[in-house]
């Protein structure tokens, strides 16, 4: 059952196209730091008596006159989301944006032929993405974000420059996802297998993602914070960074980073270490859940009297 929860883990949590795992970070996971009360949440579960939300934030810094959001995501999501994303990201001079090889990005699309014919796992991970979001009646990032916008920055590494630290730090995306389904660390709260497989046999989309929620919640927080040294987060973070610093150079005052969520954690302590200041934090449903009807109770018997 495992590895079909990291899949879906994997398609709705993890950062766009990506690998994970090096050993460094596996050691680290296993002794995990002290979290930082002070740290900001990046991704949320919100609930009422009627809906379960999934949420990200948009949390914003200012350093010299110079303000940035950092804007989470959850790589399959309501389509409504990416709507109201492709709306905010007008609001910014120069709107960073993660994807590994997006560098060769031409008319607004990444050359994904060419980046799977190098690499099969990230083939499998968009297959993924596809899968699950049909599966879970979501739309891809991909599909829901306008890259075309002139504003849009690529902030992150080249294919060459990914495989090329991969390779040095000996980390792969087959060894992160065997290393999870022994551990069971995709999330903070692991969905009860026997519930999450009655919901995927009913074939109910609602009732997968409320056992899935909770577990997507505090994933992102989790991931980010053990992984800060590894080349999915630390690395594309400095990557991204080195872009922030050279638009804010060149006299952008209003930037966005849109970045998956899991990055943030990793991404606001080196902010913060530079000089950046946080004034402001809210948050988008990405995912807008019904809660499931109760089962109403079946009425008790009537007494049946007593023979006389």
């Amino acid at each position: 059952m495992k590895p079909t929860i990291l899949a879906l883990l994997a398609a709705c949590a993890m950062p766009a196209f990506a690998q994970e795992a090096a050993p460094a970070a596996e050691k680290a996971a296993d002794k995990p730091a002290a979290k930082d009360p002070n740290a900001t949440k990046f991704i949320r579960v919100d609930r009422d008596d009627k809906n379960v939300r999934l949420q990200t934030g948009i949390t914003t810094y200012v350093k010299d006159g110079v303000t940035v959001d950092l804007i989470g995501a959850i790589h399959i999501a309501d389509a409504k989301y990416y709507t109201q994303l492709n709306k905010e990201f007008t609001n910014y001079e120069s709107l960073l944006f993660e994807m590994v090889g997006g560098d060769k990005m031409k008319e607004g699309k990444a050359d994904d032929a060419k980046q799977d014919a190098k690499d099969p796992m990230m083939a499998m991970l968009g297959n993924v993405y596809g899968m699950v979001g049909k599966f879970l009646q979501l739309q891809g990032q991909k599909e829901g974000i306008d890259y075309t916008p002139k504003n849009f920055v690529h902030a992150d590494l080249s294919l060459a420059e990914f495989e090329k630290l991969q390779a040095e730090k000996g980390e792969s995306l087959l060894g992160f996802a065997m290393q999870n389904a022994q551990n069971g660390k995709a999330g903070a709260n692991q969905p009860d297998p026997a519930k999450l497989l009655t919901a995927m046999l009913s074939g109910n989309a609602n009732l997968m993602k409320l056992e899935l929620v909770d577990t997507l919640g505090g994933a992102g927080d989790q991931m980010g914070g053990m992984m800060g040294e590894s080349v999915i987060i630390g690395d594309r973070n400095i990557a991204c960074l080195k872009v922030l610093d050279t638009q804010a150079k060149a006299g952008k005052k209003k930037i966005g980073i849109f970045y998956g969520a899991a990055h943030f954690p990793d991404m606001e302590k080196r902010m913060l270490k530079d000089g950046y200041k946080k004034t402001g934090h809210r948050w988008l449903t990405a995912w807008d859940i019904p809660k499931a009807a109760e089962v109403k109770k079946a009425p008790a018997p009537e007494a049946v009297p007593e023979a006389a």
